[in-house]
């Protein structure tokens, strides 16, 4: 008779354990199946020059941070100054896709706010994002010489961030040959 409450108390006990372990876990960490992987290539139209077109191949021998945003995404504009610090400051090279945006807002938002980008591509229908495994933003890549993604972060890239993983890495990387 004992036994057969030990069962229900046994899948209890078991579901609060897996419970208990999500619940310690940063939701922004999700694992991308793209790490150490070929980046997906994209060619989009440029938000600024509609006539001219951003390309990822045109990134190919340089250390680079591939950063999805849009208008829409508040924690976007929260990144905002931060970027441009990165690309004044530290000289990252970044890349920019708009994301489900209008392309006035995005152009009136950066030119408010200043443009952190070495390109924008305008992607408002989710064309190129779906091969990046993109399902919110921000998030942003880190692409290597050789055209592979070594880091992928969801949410905004901070002081914190950084100086604690990001700038060692991209040093790393832009060492090797």
């Amino acid at each position: 008779m004992k036994a057969r409450f030990l069962i229900p108390l046994g899948i209890f006990l078991v579901v609060v354990v897996f419970l208990a372990i999500g619940l310690t876990k940063d939701p922004r960490d999700v694992p991308s199946v793209l790490i150490n992987e070929k980046a997906p290539e994209f060619v989009l139209p440029d938000l600024l020059d509609p006539e001219k077109q951003v390309r990822s191949a045109d990134m190919r021998g340089r250390v680079w941070l591939l950063n999805v945003w849009g208008t829409w995404c508040p924690e976007c504009w929260r990144e905002h100054d931060f970027l441009k610090y990165l690309a004044k400051s530290e000289g990252v090279a970044i890349i920019g896709i708009d994301w489900r945006d209008e392309r006035g807002e995005a152009l009136a938002f950066l030119r408010n706010k200043g443009n952190p980008f070495l390109a924008v591509g305008f992607d408002p229908d989710s064309q190129a994002i779906m091969d990046w495994g993109v399902y919110g933003a921000p998030e942003t890549f880190l692409i290597d010489k050789k055209g592979f993604i070594r880091w992928k972060h969801t949410g905004a890239i901070t002081s914190q961030l950084w100086r604690e993983e990001l700038k060692a890495l991209m040093q790393r990387l832009e060492a090797e040959s």
